[in-house]
């Protein structure tokens, strides 16, 4: 199913090209957040039937498609443990570097867990800087606390 899913996820890629669509308006066509919407079309998310459909007219698929966003997905996208893509690898790096001083400053504040992937946020914007442009990427995760048993 997942190379169904990557394979769809191409072709959403050239139609939403073609159509000059960007994230923020499929976001809103699909009812959803961006972020979350490009995960679902890029096949790391699974859509209610509703949201498919949505889906399918916006970019002209068919029930086959339909269905394939509906399945749910082998998550985890990457060709090899360590990315390759420049951008894609400048998170692994942010994670190499960062990591250690992330998890030792939640659990500092919230105590042993983990920051939830699964009720998550992310969004994504422009930040103008006099120097370039910068990125600003903001993510809420419910924390979740390891179970004593």
């Amino acid at each position: 199913m997942n190379d169904l899913k990557t394979a769809l996820g191409l072709k959403i890629l050239k139609i939403k090209k073609a159509k000059g669509l960007t994230w923020p308006e499929i976001g809103a066509k699909l009812g959803h957040a961006p972020v979350w919407s490009c995960a679902a079309c890029l096949g790391q998310m699974s859509m209610t039937p509703e949201t498919a459909a949505k889906a399918a007219a916006l970019f002209d698929l068919d029930e086959d498609e339909a269905e394939i966003l509906t399945a749910a997905p082998y998550r985890g996208s990457l060709p090899t443990a360590v990315p390759t893509d420049p951008l894609i690898y400048r998170f692994y790096e942010l994670i190499c570097v960062y990591g250690t001083t992330w998890k030792e400053m939640i659990q500092d504040e919230f105590g042993d867990g983990i920051m939830s992937a699964i009720d998550f946020d992310m969004t994504l914007e422009r930040q103008p800087d006099q120097k370039g442009d910068r990125v600003k990427m903001t993510m809420s995760g419910k924390f979740l606390p390891y179970k004593r048993y």
